[in-house]
């Protein structure tokens, strides 16, 4: 059986400041398999985002086991955080003095890779995303979806082996939101990366996920992970059957919605 890519093991992470103590993470644990695009979806302000830290070497967790790879986190497992790991946010965060193109170069800058080849790959990236023609174009130029597109293509620039993605669609209107659904899961096909969505729309995250895993209002706790087994390629049409409204109220469930 071939292992994880990720295992978190009662992980719990707790914040101390100014001699006082908050839990943000109270028992989270989960496998990611190489190539899953999992959902990670909880009530808003449940310690999603601190989950996310913790898996990008950011934050360490306070106890529980973090595993990228065959070892543990910081175990030399040939597995380097700021090599492989990739990230999205809620907002593009896109340097408004950079054209889209020298954007999504940036984690090639920092890493010192190759920069003709780097060049190369940011092209073919912005094409994957549909941002053919807009090498040379400003973020002011580009509306939201467009510059969450060319977030995803920075994201991916240096080869990671994970992405994580935090509500990368929270901030955008309804119907962009589901035409980047789309492209989201149309990306993931094509790039066969691995992926964490952290997301509060339930919905979303049966809609997008291979994987979910589902945790409780904060301090998170985990609720439970389950696979998503409804077929790839996913149309909207899919949100109608009767097996994704399944899910979702397995979801409401387990939150306690229900």
């Amino acid at each position: 059986m071939t292992p994880p890519l990720i295992r978190l093991q009662n992980v719990r992470k707790v914040y101390r400041t100014g001699g006082r103590e908050f839990t943000a993470v109270s028992d989270v644990t989960f496998d990611v398999a190489e190539g899953d695009l999992v959902s990670l979806v909880g009530p808003s302000g449940c310690g999603k985002t601190t989950v996310l830290k913790i898996l990008a070497d950011l934050h360490k967790a306070t106890d529980g086991i973090v595993q990228i790879g065959v070892a543990g986190q910081g175990g030399g497992t040939g597995f380097e955080a700021g090599r492989d790991v990739g990230m999205v946010f809620q907002q593009a965060l896109l340097l408004k003095w950079r054209s889209i193109l020298d954007n999504v170069l940036l984690p090639a800058d920092i890493l010192g890779l190759p920069r003709r080849a780097a060049r190369e790959r940011a092209r073919d990236l912005l094409a994957m995303v549909g941002l053919a023609g807009f090498e040379d174009k400003y973020p002011y130029e580009l509306s939201g979806g467009m510059q969450q597109r060319a977030a995803i293509a920075r994201a991916l620039v240096h080869d990671p082996k994970l992405i994580l993605m935090d509500e990368p669609f929270g901030a955008l209107d309804a119907l962009t939101r589901e035409k980047m659904n789309l492209e989201m899961l149309r990306i993931w096909q094509q790039s066969r990366k691995t992926i964490i969505f952290v997301t509060h729309s339930i919905q979303e995250a049966v809609f997008l996920g291979s994987r979910c895993a589902v945790l409780t209002a904060g301090p998170a706790r985990m609720a439970e992970t389950f696979p998503i087994d409804l077929p790839f390629p996913r149309t909207l049409d899919i949100k109608t059957t009767e097996r994704f409204g399944d899910y979702t109220r397995r979801i409401y469930r387990l939150l306690g919605m229900e």
